[in-house]
């Protein structure tokens, strides 16, 4: 974890970097917890004709209050349409959805994400996990791919348990091979101790800012591949006092996501 900071927390920093993220006036298919604080936030600050669209079939709609999941009520309130997982995957597949925001038990230097299982045997694994949902038909088919996740050298693994999630697969070039649309995958990564994205020619996973207090040092300790790094590394600006503001009192006011003040 990045060093405690007295005027916000891990998950509100994460939460404001994930937001920065979205741009006004595209689209996203957003999934439960914290890109779906991400989402609410970007649509109340810099992006405030972001198109959301929920897996369960809502699209655009104009949150006032926190949805609990994607089929929550509170996630179809001003929508332009409420229609079905089906309509939603179709958009997907038309090429008409740029965003994607998905969480996992692990991720690889590639993008390539584990949500199945953890260990080798898959009739008895060590832990069964949710599995894809639809998570590898979103990877797939959307242009872009955010991922938030804890930052640790169980989830930054070497090699996946079980590839549930298609990133860059094995590099430059696997995704075309596998019959992906062209130009998408990966983009971002959002973690408790900086921001990541890829390089454009290997493919693979690289800091591109690290959080306040948090050294290249602390991103290698916890990483279980060889991370790459820009140079020049800056640092992850900080929450602005109308973020957190927003975040506190509009967004999360019971502290459903970042957790109460004071905690």
């Amino acid at each position: 974890m990045p060093p405690q900071n007295e005027r916000y927390n891990a998950m509100e920093l994460m939460v404001c970097v994930a937001a920065r993220q979205l741009e006004d006036g595209k689209t996203a298919v957003i999934g439960t917890g914290m890109p779906l604080a991400a989402a609410m936030l970007a649509q109340k600050t810099a992006s405030p004709n972001l198109i959301i669209m929920f897996e369960a079939g809502s699209t655009a709609p104009q949150f006032r209050k926190l949805p609990i999941s994607v089929a929550d009520s509170h996630s179809q309130v001003g929508a332009i349409q409420h229609s079905s997982m089906d309509e939603i995957m179709e958009a997907c597949q038309r090429g008409m959805v740029d965003y994607t925001f998905l969480g996992g038990a692990q991720i690889d230097m590639y993008g390539n994400i584990n949500s199945t299982m953890i260990g080798t045997d898959y009739q008895h694994p060590k832990v069964r996990l949710p599995g894809s949902g639809g998570a590898n038909d979103l990877a797939s088919l959307c242009w872009k791919t955010l991922v938030i996740t804890p930052h640790d050298k169980r989830r930054f693994a070497a090699r996946l348990d079980f590839l549930t999630t298609p990133g860059y697969l094995t590099g430059p070039g696997a995704r075309e091979r596998a019959g992906l649309p062209p130009g998408s995958g990966p983009y971002k990564v959002i973690s408790t101790l900086g921001l990541m994205g890829y390089d454009p020619v290997s493919k693979r996973m690289r800091v591109e800012s690290l959080h306040p207090g948090v050294t290249k040092e602390d991103v290698i300790a916890n990483t279980g591949f060889e991370m790459l790094f820009v140079d020049p590394l800056p640092a992850t600006p900080e929450p602005t006092a109308e973020e957190l503001r927003i975040l506190r009192e509009e967004v999360d006011p019971q502290g459903i996501i970042i957790g109460k003040r004071g905690q």
